[in-house]
């Protein structure tokens, strides 16, 4: 028997060819010459008139074949359609994490729900912001964030000074050379906070949801492996519709 992998691979293609053939369909039944046909005779009124040869042309597209055929196409849609449906109710599968099971009997196309969300979450993980590298960071209980140690620095302040060149004379004043001094004037003590992570607890939550991403592909697969019943419900439908 077939199972729900082999109907998923086969589904696309189903569904291209039965687009194909329902557009050529209606395209074809719009031209209306094709659907139109003609017989036509000429008879003199007597025997020595002008004789002329008999016109005919054939209908080319019979619309109630036009509907066979279309029935014919989406019957096979309807039933592959079916059959996945049908099976995506009873495919299940565990998500297996180190031994772990997280979810129990996941339906399939939960699991697909699954793998996107995992996927936008994998990228919102890995833009996580991380603390500066540079910097040597602990734990401060008081803020419940990251702190770096004490950095000391000094403030100074430029004092203006005098720098005699000359002293004064009897003659000449004395020559003073006026010059701005950095004197420390006091301390700052400066410590850095932040709320950022740790690039290790960034990369440890990665690899959780990568874990996490095969995981669920591989139940995917495993539920995918169920073995399908054929459902057959296109013949009903279009015996319906077009009988």
């Amino acid at each position: 028997m077939a199972k729900l992998n082999q109907i998923l691979a086969v589904e696309k293609g189903v569904k291209a060819s039965t687009q194909r053939a329902v557009t050529d369909a209606y395209h074809t039944i719009q031209k209306s010459p094709l659907l139109s046909g003609l017989s036509r005779t000429y008879q003199p009124i007597d025997d020595e008139g002008e004789q002329l040869p008999p016109e005919s042309t054939r209908v080319q597209v019979k619309t109630e074949q036009v509907l066979t055929d279309v029935g014919a196409a989406l019957t096979r849609l309807f039933d592959v359609t079916a059959t996945k449906d049908w099976t995506n109710t009873v495919a299940k599968a565990d998500v297996v994490v180190d031994g772990q099971t997280l979810i129990e009997g996941a339906p399939v196309t939960y699991l697909l729900f699954l793998e996107k969300q995992l996927v936008d979450l994998h990228t919102f993980v890995s833009k996580l912001p991380t603390l500066d590298p540079s910097e040597t960071w602990s734990v401060d209980e008081n803020t419940d964030t990251w702190r770096t140690d004490p950095v000391k620095t000094t403030r100074t302040k430029k004092v203006p000074r005098n720098h005699v060149l000359a002293e004064a004379t009897d003659k000449h004043p004395a020559q003073v050379q006026v010059y701005n001094e950095d004197v420390v004037v006091g301390y700052w003590t400066k410590i850095a906070f932040s709320g950022a992570l740790p690039a290790r607890r960034v990369n440890a939550l990665l690899a959780r949801v990568q874990k996490l991403q095969d995981a669920v592909k591989y139940a995917r697969e495993e539920a995918n492996g169920a073995v399908v019943e054929d459902r057959e419900v296109g013949e009903a439908v279009f015996r319906y519709l077009f009988a």
